[in-house]
């Protein structure tokens, strides 16, 4: 199934859906045109039951995404970037808490915004000629999308603030050696690599999932004390699915599970 947008592409192929950011003139930044169609493409995936996980690339052989359309904002008064932000930051949080898997395939330049997108995934892949970076500091400005806050909680405060601060690029393998990248494949394998993983996470209980996903999220940003009550809570929600039941019977009966969905 494909689903027609301007400045991106969207298909679904064997439960994966895959975006697919699509101005290569312009290196595939982010107007405010790309953000709102990024933003309804993560609605039609998320209300779509027959999408079990997301995959995220770019156009070209250049850019994942190389940021926020600097064209478009170097005019904005304090009030228009303010809307701005918050419609970037909040497709990240959209992104971030959506109930499925989220790969980013990062295929070349992921700068600024591009890195932010890419940390609002579950898991990054990346290209052997992929570069990474928050390259804010250079314009004046700072991330505002999430990523004074994503990067620290990925690579630890010094390293962040070495990036942040300098706003220099990093290698595919340099984010790799700092867990930023997962992994790290050849430009012609990093698609490939992305949709067999994608097909593992497809194949996993979906409830489980997203129950993994809430109790991740939300308890990185409490006390252990709390973040550990919402682990709690969250397994005990998924006794009350069939999945659980197939599960626990399957390993007793030494087979492997068939889920169910629910």
């Amino acid at each position: 199934m494909t689903t027609d947008f301007k400045n991106l592409m969207y298909e679904v192929e064997n439960g994966i859906a895959i975006i697919t950011f699509n101005r290569p003139d312009a290196l595939n930044a982010m107007n405010t045109e790309s953000l709102k169609e990024f933003q309804e493409a993560l609605k039609t995936a998320g209300g779509d039951d027959q999408v079990k996980c997301l995959i995220l690339t770019g156009a070209g052989e250049k850019a994942f995404v190389a940021g926020a359309d600097i064209k478009e904002m170097k005019t904005k008064t304090p009030v228009e970037a303010m809307a701005y932000t918050e419609l970037g930051s909040g497709t990240c949080r959209y992104l971030e808490t959506l109930p499925k898997p989220s790969i980013a395939a990062v295929n070349g330049v992921a700068l600024g915004g591009g890195t932010e997108i890419a940390m609002a995934c579950d898991v990054r892949f990346a290209s052997e000629n992929a570069r990474f970076g928050q390259p804010e500091i250079l314009l004046g400005i700072i991330p505002g999308w999430g990523g004074t806050q994503r990067l620290p909680r990925l690579i630890g405060e010094g390293r962040a603030f070495e990036f942040l601060m300098t706003g220099e690029h990093i290698t595919s393998q340099r984010a790799y050696e700092t867990g930023l990248v997962n992994r790290v494949f050849s430009p012609g394998e990093l698609l490939e690599g992305a949709k067999a993983f994608a097909l593992k996470l497809a194949g996993m209980p979906g409830f489980a999932i997203k129950m993994l996903k809430t109790s991740v999220y939300n308890g990185l940003n409490m006390d252990m004390t709390s973040a550990l009550n919402v682990e709690i809570q969250c397994i005990c929600q998924c006794f009350s699915t069939d999945d659980q039941e197939e599960g626990m019977n399957a390993f007793i009966e030494k087979r492997k599970p068939v889920w169910k969905g629910r």
